[in-house]
């Protein structure tokens, strides 16, 4: 090692940007996985079309 060079300290950093990087630190709590859909493949609800000339 140079005499210039430090050696690596890891870096705790309050101002974590990510949430992974908070969760790791201690700051955040892990986010809760969200409940996958019952009924993935039902038809939109679509507005109902309007004729040309009420626009």
């Amino acid at each position: 090692m140079d005499d210039d060079q430090r050696p690596h300290v890891p870096r705790v950093d309050e101002a974590a940007a990510d949430l992974g990087t908070m969760v790791e630190l201690g700051m955040a709590e892990e986010p809760p996985v969200p409940v996958p859909s019952t009924a993935p493949f039902l038809e939109p609800h679509w507005p109902p079309d309007l004729p040309d000339d009420a626009a």
